[in-house]
């Protein structure tokens, strides 16, 4: 019988030190910068994390001003969503989309001397927004309140200044919190000074906090959206596409061109910021260059569209646009997407006409290409057509030479090229050199 109890205890024993080493897991989310589709995406991926670990608590961090209204009402809505507890720690700041996060969580903490509040939608220039954007918000704030038990008219009032409720908020004035105050209202639990501070106010003495970072893949999509790095992708996109032109056949200028588009609009739309339209007229643009280069005769409308599509697609993708409303896009954002596009333009023009011929004469082009040249004062012959000069013949273009194609000279049907313009089909021409397996010709 004793043996029955002292096994017993030491069964307990275990199970109580086994108890013990359970600790409650907590993850942390920080989100420091402007609610946009970078931070959207990034509050996510944290949330899925969240629930990859089995996390038993979620804490936000905020330090943010606000941002785009409809990437705050996804993060809104990924929260009220989540089936554990999400705690909002404001350090130092949640205004605007900010206020309407921090209120979806199930409770808010502020640091020493942070705000809450000031949620009116304002568009790119600082005015208040239409009233049926600030309706919406104002309904977004009073339903989200009143899910996690908060005072929505306290809620509303943090976006409509003609909200009076007495000594809380005067008519006339957008509500914003203190932290005191916050505390007062019932939107905030309490005053903390750290996430420690937090739990043992939740009554959790055991825990181990992780704190959400990027994957590398994460890490690596987020560089390719640096203006710098796309400027840089654009040139390659022009650049590989225009050398593809001027020497058929090589394969490494569009395949360049091929992975740069994919660098460039991947990481934007996996951001939330490329639409499947701006792709779309990406390549209606491309479509209609292609059509006037190799079908269609000169330079024309279908040029100018698809240069206009081209470039103005990739201007779009860098913004936060909704359908060319750019109402909620920062002007900034305008003039570093306008510029970057411009400057990657511009590099590639200087490429084309200043590095060209170092990139044929380049070593790597070198591997792959004949180089030596087999001169008549070798022993060569270099004439194909026979013993009879063809210099100075005239004849037609039979097919459009783009800078290649072929000529009729006499009811006969050649090959020929041009010193690198292009010639509409039909074009009367003059042969200038004869030398080699096509003959070299100019317009007449």
């Amino acid at each position: 019988m004793k043996k029955i109890v002292t096994l017993g205890v030491l069964l307990l024993s275990i199970l109580a030190v086994g108890q013990d080493s359970i600790k409650t897991k907590v993850l942390r989310i920080k989100i420091k910068d402007a609610i946009d589709p970078r931070t959207n995406r990034y509050s996510k991926l944290g949330m899925e994390r969240a629930e990859e670990v089995d996390a038993d608590y979620v804490i936000i961090e905020l330090d943010t001003y606000g941002g785009a209204l409809n990437d705050a009402d996804e993060i809104r809505t990924r929260i009220l969503n989540y089936k554990k507890p999400v705690y909002a720690f404001i350090n130092k700041d949640a205004a605007s989309a900010g206020a309407l996060i921090s209120i979806a969580c199930d409770s808010i903490y502020m640091a020493k001397g942070s705000s809450m509040g000031a949620a009116t939608v304002v568009s790119q220039d600082g005015a208040a927004a239409p009233d049926k954007y600030q309706s919406y918000m104002r309904s977004i704030m009073r339903s989200t309140a009143e899910a996690k038990g908060r005072d929505p008219r306290i809620a509303e009032a943090m976006v409509d200044e003609d909200i009076d409720l007495d000594s809380i908020a005067t008519e006339g004035k957008i509500l914003t919190f203190s932290t005191s105050e916050a505390i007062k209202y019932g939107f905030c639990e309490a005053e903390v000074d750290d996430l420690d501070d937090i739990m043992k106010r939740a009554g959790v003495e055991k825990f181990e906090v992780e704190e959400f970072k990027l994957s590398s893949t994460e890490r690596i999509i987020s560089l390719f959206l640096n203006p710098l790095v796309s400027g840089i992708l654009i040139l390659i996109i022009i650049g590989g596409i225009y050398f593809e032109l001027q020497t058929p056949g090589v394969g490494f200028p569009i395949l360049a061109s091929i992975i740069a588009i994919i660098l460039y609009f991947v990481p934007n739309y996996l951001n939330g910021l490329a639409e499947n339209w701006e792709i779309l007229l990406f390549v209606v643009g491309v479509t209609l260059i292609a059509l006037e280069v190799f079908v269609l005769p000169g330079f024309g409308i279908a040029g100018v569209l698809g240069l206009i599509c081209t470039f103005g697609s990739l201007i779009l993708v860098m913004l936060n646009n909704d359908m060319l409303d750019f109402s909620f896009v920062p002007r900034e954002e305008v003039f570093v997407a306008t510029a970057t596009v411009i400057l990657g333009i511009m590099g590639a023009i200087v490429i084309m006409f200043i590095s060209g011929a170092r990139l044929l004469n380049s070593n790597i082009l070198k591997r792959i290409t004949l180089q030596e040249i087999q001169d008549r004062d070798r022993g060569y012959t270099s004439t194909f057509y026979g013993k009879i000069s063809m210099i100075g013949m005239r004849g037609r273009t039979y097919t459009r030479l783009r800078p290649s194609g072929k000529i009729e000279i006499d009811g006969v049907i050649y090959d020929a090229f041009t010193r690198g313009n292009f010639i509409d089909e039909g074009i009367e021409i003059e042969v200038i050199s004869d030398e080699g397996a096509s003959l070299k010709v100019k317009e007449a």
